[in-house]
Parts: C-alpha cells; structure tokens; sequence
C-alpha cells in the first residue's frame, strides 16, 4: 500500500486545493483554540469545493462527542483526529453514529509513559489509525519538535495488535525521508513544517515535501504497526 500523506491544519481553500493538486491523500482542519483554528462552517465551504476522493479531517482537543458529531455533519467530515487522551467510549460512539466510513485517529504525544497509551489505542477495535506526535508545554500539536524517532521505533514494534501508524511531529520536507527510513509508518502527518506562517501554507514547501515522502516510500517495510 502507498504512503498515506495529510496536509494538516488548513485555513483556507487555495491551500486545501494545494495540498490536493500536489498529490496528498488527506487535508486537516483544527477546530481547537490554535491560530490556524477554524469554524465547521469555514470547513464546509472549503470541502465543497475538494475533490471527493481526498480525505478531510476534523482535529480536536478536549472535545466531547456532540461537539465532534456536530462538526463532523456541518462540515462534511470522513474523518476525525482525536488529538487527546479520548476515552474509549468516544470512539464507539462515534463508530456508532457514523459508521465505517468515518476513518477515526487516535493520537499519542511521544514520551516515557507512552507506550500504555499506544498499547490501549492498538487494541481499540473503533480506532483506524494512530498518530504519533510531539508536545511542547505550549501547543499539542504543530509544534514543529521532532521526537525521538529511534525509541520511538521500538515501541510501536512493541505494541500489541495490528494497527496502522502515522508519524507526526516536526517533520520537514528536509527530514520526512529520514523520518520515514527510520520509523516505516503506514502514513506521515505534517503542519509547520510545510508552513510559510502559521495557518498559512508554503507551496514550494508542500511540494517539496509530499514529492520526498513519495520518493521515500521504497525505504518503508510493513512493520506491526506500520503495515
């Protein structure tokens, strides 16, 4: 299976629709407190306008499941990333309401204590894909800091049960190769990193970054997680 490349944390449709042209499988929308947030309305004009077969993700922090549902209907979402510790009743409720093809993503900020969170995510039957990023004491997402791509390895290889695995965090269209050579994920994440200013996309830079993730792809072995 091909690298599955999301552009996230888009503002704008001239950004969505770059993100599209140059070859990406998914487009991000944040609706948490964040400079590149955005309202469900905002995202649903956006969506309108995109290409039916490119993915649109609602993110959200500390969001419960109205809150995610409402948006996910007002903005035509096919599917959310729940950038927190969500509890497991939410993504079975969201199962629930949506179905299928809702694709749900759960996330884990990499540190020492991460490895219960990756463990609980990989056996959640309602969970398609896991998220691994970074956090700083300011933002837990888009903070532009790589983490440690090695222990990282390690401990996804760990984990129980089959799961897909994105890699987030600090990558650039400078690191994704090594990012991807090192960690063999099912999908790569981006959002500083292919930024001219927050909440506003560098073209050359999403290009950049989306051709060397694709050149990458021969590096990538299908790993527990990663497969």
């Amino acid at each position: 299976m091909s690298l599955w490349i999301k552009i996230c944390a888009n503002t704008s449709l001239a950004d969505a629709q770059l993100a599209a042209e140059a070859g990406a499988d998914a487009v991000g929308f944040v609706f948490a407190p964040s400079p590149r947030r955005v309202t469900p309305e905002l995202t649903a004009q956006i969506v309108s306008e995109l290409p039916a077969a490119l993915e649109k993700i609602g993110v959200f922090v500390d969001a419960g499941f109205e809150e995610i549902a409402a948006a996910v209907e007002a903005a035509g979402l096919t599917g959310v990333q729940l950038h927190f510790d969500a509890p497991a009743a939410l993504a079975a409720r969201l199962r629930e309401r949506f179905g299928p093809k809702l694709r749900i993503l759960g996330v884990v900020h990499f540190d020492a204590r991460a490895g219960k969170r990756v463990a609980a995510i990989a056996r959640d039957e309602h969970i398609d894909a896991l998220l691994l990023d970074s956090r700083t004491a300011a933002a837990v997402g888009g903070t532009g800091v790589a983490f440690d791509w090695d222990a990282a390895r390690g401990l996804i290889l760990d984990a129980d049960g089959p799961m897909k695995f994105i890699a987030a965090g600090g990558l650039t269209p400078g690191n994704v190769a090594e990012a991807i050579a090192t960690l063999r994920p099912w999908g790569v994440d981006v959002v500083s990193g292919v930024e001219a200013a927050p909440g506003r996309k560098d073209p050359a830079k999403v290009r950049a970054f989306i051709e060397r993730a694709r050149a990458a792809e021969p590096a990538r072995s299908t790993g527990k997680l990663g497969s």
